[in-house]
């Protein structure tokens, strides 16, 4: 068998410590640690990927500005993709003949219960559905994800995101690194301990391919004569809909809800994403 190639997508707020906004946010102190403990937790990824039998790893920084992790404290023989905006936004790197993806420090959905809580875009996005199938940023990347037939093969975050998670792929690993209690408290394992199980929990998911890949995520099922996806997204409020329904294949199906048809789950993953940018001239 190949060594495979592995894509570690990471977001900062699953990382061990991070509770609150302003530790996600650019321009503070607390950030800056943050930043810090999400760089290390990438770097234990990127090690126990190799560990397991990767021939190549590639890492994606998947928060906010797609430019909060540390080159400099990367593992040297990882890829490092950052920047925005991209095409594959999260899950960029997953064309690029990858076997297999960690997703390090993700979070659960929008209105969910835990840490910090949301989905894409916590201003704009309320709820997020695909073929009736609600989902958050796990859900909606881990389907893209499975368009391009490369499976999810860990998760790690807070308690609340590994149920999640689970109860979209039920054979997914999942490394808990802290217990919600909220939306911003609960317990966390310390920075070095989370650090240790990402590393080994990365290990067991790799050389877990060499039995055969997990299951990818598949979406339900488009009733009859309906597009492949079809997307439908509550709004934080009217307005934001006002501006999204612009579009002009858009259907507004309430006051803040609206609704389009699209081609694929890369076509959907790309409206929200476009939404979201669209959502900064209404703040």
């Amino acid at each position: 068998m190949k060594q495979p190639t592995v894509l570690v997508a990471v977001d900062i707020e699953g990382v061990a410590g991070v509770w609150r906004p302003e530790q996600t946010q650019a321009g503070n102190g607390d950030y800056e640690r943050a930043r810090r403990w999400m760089t290390a937790e990438a770097d234990a990824a990127v090690r126990g990927a190799f560990a397991g039998g990767a021939g190549r790893v590639l890492v994606n920084d998947s928060h906010g500005h797609f430019g909060n992790l540390l080159a400099d404290e990367l593992d040297p023989r990882a890829e490092l993709i950052q920047g925005k905006p991209r095409l594959l936004g999260m899950m960029a790197g997953v064309d690029q003949q990858v076997d297999g993806v960690l997703m390090i420090g993700w979070h659960a959905r929008s209105k969910a219960t835990g840490v910090l809580a949301h989905t894409s875009n916590s201003f704009a996005f309320a709820r997020v559905w695909l073929n009736g199938l609600e989902l958050g940023e796990i859900g909606l990347y881990a389907a893209l994800a499975g368009q391009f037939d490369v499976p999810v093969l860990m998760v790690s975050g807070c308690d609340v995101t590994a149920e999640e998670a689970r109860a979209l792929m039920p054979e997914l690993a999942c490394c808990v690194v802290k217990w919600s209690d909220g939306a911003r408290s609960g317990r966390s394992l310390s920075p070095q301990a989370s650090r240790s199980q990402i590393e080994q929990a990365a290990r067991a998911a790799v050389q877990g391919l060499a039995h055969g890949a997990p299951p990818v995520l598949r979406l339900p099922a488009a009733g009859q004569g309906a597009a492949p996806v079809a997307l439908r997204l509550q709004c934080q409020s009217p307005a934001l809909a006002d501006a999204f329904a612009l579009w002009p294949t858009v259907r507004r199906e309430a006051g803040d809800t609206i609704a389009i048809d699209c081609a694929t789950v890369h076509e959907a993953v790309r409206c929200l994403n476009a939404w979201s940018l669209m959502a900064q001239a209404m703040r």
